[in-house]
């Protein structure tokens, strides 16, 4: 199992060093890959009016200040963006980090940013299942004809340059039957957005897995991937080992930590640069081999 970390955009996003801090950190301790979400837009008040980084863009700093950590996105919500822009920037992360984007895709919940960037919230699911098929298209010719009338987006005879060098992986997030259906079909791994941790997480955990697990038929497809997150600040750090050999016997490949407490259902004091760097350090001393 690999294990990776969430960029805790609300708490230390507004900061350029305590990024750069954070980032180089956890690549310097060992852990695998580094996740950030994605609100473009939002209203005061609103989770999605919180400070969010743009994921891409952040990506592509990233890129130049690591050399081996992987860039995950959990999620990016692709109904609500144009394809071939999408399928651009993260062409063009994959290329800057030399192959290490791991593209989370999912519909999001929040219509304000449908209206906002004028897409239908209604026809998501539908309009992401197109796209989809449209990304690996574009990476794969600089000549395509790709209509996804969804959003009425058309492209006949052209496509972009510079290709990425390989099909870059998507894994979708959601807990639903069509997540889960869009995972075994359309993905190579599935975001369960668990995020307290494994006690409390692993009942509704094994019933969600049984889903995905039904929706493929019965099995999940080979190399499939399965991530889930977990809070060590929520834990005691005598827990901290068995909880993650706990994940990886229920079929987790990746685990995230959230170090941050900046949730929509508890809203607490925010840890400083030093505090959430501090946790991460102490993680990888209670839990050895992060990369899998």
């Amino acid at each position: 199992m690999r294990i990776g970390v969430v960029f805790p955009s609300n708490e230390i996003g507004g900061d350029t060093g305590a990024v750069r801090a954070f980032a180089q950190a956890a690549e310097q301790l060992g852990y695998a890959h580094l996740e950030a979400f994605d609100h473009v837009v939002g209203q005061p008040g609103d989770y999605a009016g919180r400070l969010w980084r743009e994921p891409f863009v952040l990506f592509g700093y990233l890129a130049a200040i690591t050399e081996r950590i992987e860039l995950a996105t959990g999620i990016i919500i692709l109904p609500q963006r144009q394809t071939a822009l999408a399928a651009k920037q993260a062409a063009e992360v994959d290329l800057w980090s030399n192959g290490r984007l791991r593209l989370g895709l999912g519909v999001g919940w929040n219509p304000f940013e449908y209206e906002a960037l004028n897409n239908d919230f209604t026809r998501r699911g539908r309009r992401m299942d197109a796209q989809i098929a449209a990304l690996r298209t574009l990476w794969s010719a600089k000549v395509v004809d790709i209509d996804i009338e969804i959003g009425d987006e058309h492209i006949h005879g052209g496509g972009m340059d510079p290709l990425p060098a390989r099909q870059i992986p998507i894994w979708i997030g959601g807990r639903s039957p069509a997540a889960y259906r869009r995972a075994v079909t359309l993905g190579q791994g599935w975001l369960s957005n668990f995020q307290d941790h494994l006690a409390n997480d692993r009942a509704a955990f094994e019933a969600a897995k049984a889903e995905l697990e039904a929706a493929a038929g019965g099995a999940l497809p080979t190399g499939f991937g399965i991530e889930s997150w977990t809070s060590p600040g929520r834990t005691d750090p005598d827990t901290w080992a068995d909880e993650a050999t706990g994940w990886a016997e229920l079929g987790v490949t990746h685990l995230s930590l959230r170090t941050d407490e900046s949730r929509r259902d508890q809203p607490v004091r925010p840890r400083s640069i030093d505090e959430h760097i501090d946790l991460l350090a102490r993680y990888a001393a209670a839990v050895p081999n992060l990369g899998g």
